[in-house]
């Protein structure tokens, strides 16, 4: 599916082999509004779930669910507030009423600071960080699973970040809440393994979403990045769309970057170590047998 963005991004395009990937099951993606969260319930979609799109900007889920393919047979939106327990108590009761089971849930919702030195940090901005990451995602699953074990089971994605799995400095209240996502995961994912609700986490990079539709801030963010560019929403949507799936049936408290190879180290430049050196150091290699 390709869906025309005003905001300076691409369209969105996804694979063929989504098709029927999630066929017949229902779902709640949290942060739909905008970015990798309405990417990932346009993917959902498209794989042939149904869809209930939560965030605080009501405008901006009504405009996401109404680009969805079928329309309101496939999606629905109900403006949430992932940090009040009331609000997301209602959201699930509103998707099971509505679609009759809760198969999936990728809880995308998240906020940050402006970058700071911890010590400058206020501990209002802290506190409010941490209120949607932390408290978020633990109330999102507190009435998440008990809908999904009414249905026999079910998969959890949590979003956390690189910035989840590595310190980085000015952003400490970030950091910490994405961290903690990381735990959460892993608790759940051991509670509940037995009862067939598998959790696991995607930790994405620098990806294009609004935040780095200028071509400057990508080519600052894909500095660090081994593959050379930031990612696309629709790379991190189809690593969701497949551990929501039954494709990924043996995979729970995993974490996942989606990041161009960020976590897999440093890569140094070794001037003195070129292809051609490396090729002939392979080609005077002592054989065996």
């Amino acid at each position: 599916m390709m869906m025309s963005e005003n905001k300076g991004l691409p369209p969105l395009r996804f694979p063929r082999a989504l098709t029927d990937m999630l066929e017949g099951k229902v779902g709640i993606v949290t942060g739909a509004s905008r970015g990798i969260g309405a990417a990932s319930a346009i993917a959902l979609a498209d794989a042939g779930a149904r869809v209930v799109l939560a965030a605080r900007d009501d405008e901006g889920l009504r405009a996401v669910a109404s680009s969805i393919n079928g329309g309101k047979e496939r999606a629905m939106a109900v403006p949430t507030d992932v940090s009040d327990s009331e609000s997301v108590e209602r959201l699930v009761g509103l998707t099971v009423e509505r679609f009759g089971r809760l198969d999936f849930a990728f809880n995308n919702a998240g906020s940050g600071h402006m970058p700071t030195p911890m010590a400058d940090l206020s501990v209002e901005d802290f506190d409010s960080v941490l209120a949607v990451n932390v408290r978020g995602t633990f109330i999102c699953m507190k009435y998440e699973i008990p809908a999904m074990l009414k249905s026999g089971g079910g998969s959890i994605v949590n979003m956390s970040s690189t910035a989840g799995l590595q310190g980085v400095n000015g952003i400490a209240g970030y950091v910490a809440g994405k961290h903690a996502v990381v735990g959460l995961t892993r608790a759940a994912a051991l509670d509940y393994a037995k009862q067939n609700i598998r959790v696991n986490v995607v930790a994405p990079g620098p990806i294009l979403t609004e935040r780095l539709a200028g071509r400057m801030s990508q080519e600052q963010a894909a500095f660090a990045v081994p593959l050379g560019r930031v990612g696309n929403r629709e790379e991190v949507a189809v690593v969701v769309a497949w551990l929501c799936s039954d494709l990924a049936s043996f995979v729970t408290g995993a974490v996942i970057p989606v990041d161009g190879g960020r976590m897999a180290g440093v890569a140094f430049a070794r001037p003195s170590v070129t292809p051609s050196v490396t090729a002939g150091i392979s080609d005077r290699a002592p054989r065996s047998g």
